[in-house]
């Protein structure tokens, strides 16, 4: 990846560099690919998505971090699902080395 993602999503600004996924706003966080492990689980019946973002692997998950979004939000969202989409791409690429 040559250069940075970066969305808006309320108030948290999301920033991917193509290893470390930074949402700051509130309380800032870090992950690097190597050490996360990214779900977004739903939609649900009513359009709902939980984004679900783990310190560690899934078999041994550390912290979590969970957003939801009902489904105007995340429709509202494009730039969310993109980032998300290349994060996991990259967290994909760090466990094929």
């Amino acid at each position: 990846m040559d250069s940075e993602i970066t969305t808006t999503v309320g108030r948290q600004l999301y920033s991917f560099d193509g290893r470390v996924l930074e949402v700051f706003g509130g309380n800032a966080v870090r992950f690097h690919v190597r050490h996360m492990h990214l779900c977004v689980k739903g939609p649900d019946r009513k359009g709902a998505r939980i984004v679900e973002i783990c310190h560690g692997r899934p078999e041994a998950p550390g912290v979590r971090h969970m957003w939801k979004y009902s489904a105007v939000e995340w429709d509202d969202l494009p730039g969310l699902a993109r980032l998300l989409d290349v994060v996991q791409a990259a967290i994909d690429s760090a466990a094929e080395r």
